[in-house]
């Protein structure tokens, strides 16, 4: 079974106003104060520039929509992460904005061992976001994002 997400990040109530006058805009609940907003074909047509997608180094980042999540983040930091993964095989990317500017990533291998653990780049994007782990799980499992294995899954629990 896979796994595949593209989605924007952040507190609830940053995520809920910044996101309001985007079409198609669907706001899914995480844990610990986090909302996740999936990357749908109709907010992807609403936010880009009509400039190459791709930017960073991402597969399904929208054409200057990196300037967005840069002004959104001056309210609170703000993540892009995306992950695709079939049979165990696959890969993460993640970036965080705070106070307007980049300032982590963007990511696309994981990092230190924490407790014989690699840390992912979603999970260290989950950090910067303020997101706390417990015994035995990372902070992909803490917020919630393994409870649905894509986008659309995303959509019925969400909010406009």
């Amino acid at each position: 079974m896979g796994y595949e997400l593209q989605a924007v990040i952040a507190g609830d109530e940053l995520l809920r106003v910044t996101s309001r006058d985007i079409p198609g805009a669907r706001l899914a609940p995480l844990r610990q104060s986090l909302s996740l907003m999936p990357m749908t074909d109709e907010v992807f047509d609403a936010v880009t520039d009509g400039s190459t997608p791709g930017a960073l180094g991402f597969w399904r980042l929208p054409g200057g929509f990196e300037k967005l999540l840069a002004q959104w983040s001056a309210a609170g930091p703000v993540a892009y992460v995306e992950a695709e993964y079939f049979g165990g095989v696959g890969e993460q990317r993640a970036a965080v904005w705070a106070d307007g500017v980049l300032t982590l990533g963007p990511l696309d291998a994981p990092a230190k061992k924490w407790f014989s653990r690699a840390v992912t780049p979603i999970s260290q994007a989950l950090r910067r976001l303020g997101a706390r782990r417990s015994l035995g799980e990372d902070e992909f499992e803490a917020v919630g994002l393994d409870r649905h294995r894509n986008n659309d899954d995303w959509i019925p629990s969400s909010t406009s």
